[in-house]
């Protein structure tokens, strides 16, 4: 997975002026923004999906250029084929479980029939193992379900990037656990990139084939041992 990221965003709210200056680039395919809450690590994540405008700046991945401020180049968020698994999750609790799934094929406002049988909602029914709670809804789903109506609903329209914010902060240690190894498992088996962010060492552990540390908007400079060894190029 090629990804070049060098982008700069400032940020001036409430009287607080945060400046996002972050360059990488890498090949690896997961890869983990690591660093405390506040770092820039999800502002980063949005702009890479396109749900935020950096001032200036280059991101491209697999060779597709999806922004470049000098060329004038800024791909539509529902162009870019990257899916974001919001930390929340981010379900529709009017619509079932199929439905949601549904929504990431959907496109305008009307929602998905309830009943409706695309084969990729169907796949993915099966392959996460969601079939029999396929006519709930999210508040009678357990955390993990959730989760992994949220995983479906963003694989369904085959991204080349899955892009994942803190996708385990609101498990309970146990289910932590289980989630990571499911969802490591998951990947392999698709062959799915991942960009994933975190301030949890134990994820860093779990899939942080190249790992980039955050600390107050950019490239940690004195972290370069944990950098280089996973081997993400910092850029100057």
């Amino acid at each position: 997975m090629p990804l070049t990221v060098a982008i700069r965003k400032t940020l001036e709210t409430a009287g607080r002026r945060f400046a996002l200056d972050v360059a990488f680039e890498t090949h690896a395919q997961r890869v983990v923004l690591f660093g405390p809450s506040g770092s820039g690590k999800t502002l980063t994540l949005q702009a890479v999906a396109g749900l935020l405008r950096p001032d200036e700046g280059l991101i491209r991945l697999d060779e597709r250029t999806l922004f470049d401020s000098a060329g004038g180049i800024d791909l539509k968020p529902q162009l870019r084929r990257i899916a974001y698994l919001f930390q929340d999750y981010a379900l529709f609790p009017h619509l079932n479980v199929r439905q949601n799934i549904a929504f990431g094929l959907h496109r305008g406002w009307f929602n998905p029939a309830r009943r409706d049988a695309h084969p990729d909602v169907e796949y993915w029914l099966d392959a996460l193992e969601l079939r029999h709670v396929a006519g709930s809804h999210p508040v009678h789903l357990s955390g993990g379900q959730k989760q992994r109506v949220a995983l479906a609903r963003a694989l369904v329209p085959k991204p080349q990037l899955l892009l994942l914010d803190e996708p385990f902060s609101a498990l309970d240690h146990a289910l932590r656990e289980r989630m990571r190894s499911e969802l490591s498992a998951m990947l392999t088996r698709l062959d799915i990139p991942m960009l994933l962010i975190t301030h949890d060492p134990e994820d860093v552990a779990a899939f942080g084939d190249e790992v980039v540390r955050f600390v107050d908007g950019h490239v940690d400079p004195e972290a370069g041992a944990i950098v280089f060894r996973h081997g993400v190029r910092a850029m100057p």
